[in-house]
C-alpha cells in the first residue's frame, strides 16, 4: 500500500485548531538480489517496483540492455527482488548512500567491470516541447495530490509524456522511468526525462548512463553536474516552468 491515514491536528496563528485526517506515504524497504547477492537496499514508494529494478540496473552501469536479464521476480511481500542476469558480474565491494538522496539507498556493491559513461549525440529540445511537458508538469500528480510528499518524473517521447513515476525519492523516481524505457523498448535516444528534484552529479550520471540525450528539471543543477552534463554532450534544461525555462550552457 502507498499510502495510510495519517490523524493531524492543525493549528492556526489565531490559537484555533482544527483535527484532520490526511494520508501519509508508506516507506517500503526493497533489497534487490543479483544472482544471489544483496546489492542494494532502497527506501521507496511501492508502486513501480519492476521498472525501479530494471532502472537502477542500467543506471548503476550493471547492464547495458534489456537482454542482459534473465528474470526479474519479488517475493510475495515485495520486499526482495531476486535478479538473473545471463552473465555472472565480478563484484568489488561498496558500502554507499545515495548523499543527495532523501531516501537513504544504500549499495553493497558495484560491478567490477562497470560500464562507462556513453558520449551521448547532442540532441536540441524544441521550446514548445519544453514549454508543455513543463505545463503538463505543474499539474499535480496522483499520490503527491494527497500527500505532498513524493519526487516525480516524467517520460516523454518526441515531447508527449506517456510514463509518469513517482516515489520518496527523486533517485527512484528517475529509475522507474527509465526502466519503464528499459523494459518497453523505447530508444533512449528518441527519450525525454523532465524530473522535479535537483539535478546533482549521481542525477547526471543516471542519465547519461541510460543513454538519454534531454534532461529537464524543475529545479537546478549544481556547477558539477553542469560540467559533466558539458563533457557527455547531455541537453541539460533546469528551471522549467510554463512561462520559461533556462538551458544550460
Amino acid at each position: 500500500m502507498t499510502v495510510s491515514p495519517l490523524k493531524i491536528r492543525k493549528i492556526y496563528p489565531d490559537g484555533s485548531q482544527k483535527e484532520e485526517e490526511v494520508l501519509a506515504l508508506n516507506e517500503h524497504r526493497l533489497s534487490i538480489i543479483i544472482n544471489g547477492k544483496e546489492i542494494f537496499s532502497l527506501v521507496c514508494t511501492e508502486a513501480n517496483l519492476m521498472e525501479l529494478v530494471a532502472g537502477r540496473l542500467l543506471t548503476s552501469g550493471i547492464i547495458d540492455k534489456k537482454e542482459d536479464i534473465a528474470n526479474i521476480r519479488f517475493c510475495e511481500s515485495k520486499a526482495r527482488a531476486f535478479v538473473s542476469l545471463k552473465e555472472e558480474i565480478v563484484w568489488k565491494e561498496s558500502n554507499s548512500t545515495e548523499a543527495s538522496c532523501c531516501s537513504k539507498n544504500k549499495e553493497f556493491a558495484q560491478n567490477a567491470n562497470e560500464i562507462p559513461l556513453p558520449l551521448l549525440q547532442k540532441r536540441d529540445c524544441p521550446s514548445e516541447w519544453i514549454f508543455s511537458l513543463a505545463k503538463d508538469f505543474s499539474k499535480d500528480s496522483a499520490i503527491h495530490t494527497h500527500t505532498a510528499g513524493t519526487h516525480r518524473c516524467i517520460l516523454a517521447v518526441e515531447g508527449k509524456s506517456i510514463f509518469s513515476a513517482e516515489d520518496i525519492g527523486r533517485h527512484n523516481a528517475l529509475d522507474k522511468a527509465i526502466g519503464y524505457m528499459l523494459l518497453n523498448d523505447i530508444p533512449a535516444q528518441k527519450v525525454i526525462l523532465f524530473t522535479s528534484g535537483r539535478v546533482p552529479v549521481d542525477m547526471v550520471e543516471k542519465v547519461i548512463q541510460a543513454g538519454v540525450g534531454i534532461l529537464i528539471s524543475k529545479s537546478v543543477p549544481t556547477a558539477q553536474s553542469a560540467t559533466l552534463a558539458s563533457e557527455h554532450k547531455l541537453t541539460l534544461i533546469c528551471r522549467a516552468w510554463p512561462d520559461s525555462y533556462e538551458l544550460v550552457c
